[in-house]
């Protein structure tokens, strides 16, 4: 099968910001049926978001965060995420984040997949990391960055996701990885940090 029907061809490209770290274009191109149209979108240097694992007494417990988030106007449970500086490998990246942010480092990590948090207006794409073995330092936030850290259960979790506590775009799709992963449905390939 072919989607040749199905893709849009750049005729012409204006770019209307350059920023800190997006980069927004207006874009003319030409549809399947020949006709024009405009494409507004921003370029993203990527991210990852790690789903932290730490074992207590009590139980599994994941390490999540609250934020204010600006364009939202409103403080958001998150799991730990950040952009991907130039060049930066994404695990290293995962490792960074997860330590600056929380605090925490990890023994072992497994990749899970990626996601498209906005197809329709950005090419951000964000890799999902699972870290366990987990051992608490000291974190290293940046300037301008101010968050909560706390655990939850899973149950907590997906409790918060079902009734509208959580709405954050990844941590929903870490939500189902995770799901998915503690049911064995979909298993993780753990490597460890040497």
């Amino acid at each position: 099968m072919t989607d040749a029907h199905l893709i849009e061809r750049q005729v012409s490209q204006e770019e209307l910001l350059r920023g800190h770290f997006l980069h927004a274009f207006r874009d003319t191109v030409r549809l399947p049926n020949q006709a024009l149209a405009t494409r507004e979108y921003v370029v993203h240097p990527g991210a990852v978001m790690v789903i932290p694992l730490l074992e207590t007494p009590e139980g599994l417990k994941l390490v999540l965060e609250r934020q204010y988030r600006y364009p939202v106007g409103q403080v958001m449970i998150e799991f730990p995420a950040g952009k991907r500086d130039a060049g930066e490998d994404p695990w290293r990246c995962a490792q960074r984040e997860l330590q600056e942010e929380t605090g925490y480092t990890a023994g072992q990590w497994a990749r899970a997949g990626v996601l498209h948090p906005v197809i329709a207006y950005s090419t951000e794409v964000i890799e999902i990391w699972f870290a366990k073995d987990l051992r608490l330092g000291a974190r290293q936030l940046d300037a301008e960055e101010f968050l909560d850290v706390f655990t939850a259960t899973p149950a907590q979790l997906m409790d918060w996701c079902r009734d509208g506590q959580v709405s954050d775009a990844k941590t929903l799709t870490g939500a189902l990885w995770l799901q998915n992963t503690l049911s064995g449905s979909w298993p993780l390939v753990w490597q460890s940090l040497d």
